[in-house]
């Protein structure tokens, strides 16, 4: 657990169709699991995992999930993973706890509290920093638009 004790979770979150979410790679490395076992699991049980609970994403959005990734340096997880044969699924802070339960493990249950912990704290610094973002769209707008121009 040293290794997982060192990585920020809130790095691990990345916002796709308007949600907050988690790869399966990253939380069966968090819960120490195989990903592939992780999946069985959500497959076996999937009216378990309603699309706001858990989805796959496209190859566009894991593209931007894996640039994300490299920017921020925070996991060589993928390295442990290999390659993937199929787009990963991801894990809303409601998926992540469905999961938990179902592998009952004393990990899981830990590493949940932190993983529910890091998604409550995502959400509250995205709300008090909206103006930011917001103002930071419209710049980039602008710019976009002067290099149309």
């Amino acid at each position: 657990m040293n290794e997982i004790e060192e990585i920020k979770i809130e790095n691990l979150i990345y916002e796709i169709r308007g949600k907050q979410v988690i790869l399966d790679s990253d939380v069966a490395l968090l819960y120490g699991y195989d990903t592939k076992r992780v999946n069985e699991i959500v497959k076996r049980n999937i009216d378990r995992f309603p699309k706001d609970f858990c989805f796959q994403v496209d190859f566009n959005e894991y593209k931007n999930i894996l640039n994300l990734k490299s920017q921020n340096a925070t996991s060589s997880f993928e390295k442990i993973h290999g390659g993937r044969r199929s787009n990963p699924y991801v894990f809303t802070e409601h998926g992540v706890m469905m999961l938990a339960g179902m592998l009952k493990s004393s990990i899981a249950i830990e590493v949940s509290k932190k993983i529910i912990v890091a998604f409550v704290a995502m959400r509250k610094f995205i709300n008090e920093n909206k103006d930011v973002f917001r103002r930071l769209t419209k710049v980039e707008y602008e710019v976009i638009e002067c290099k149309v121009k």
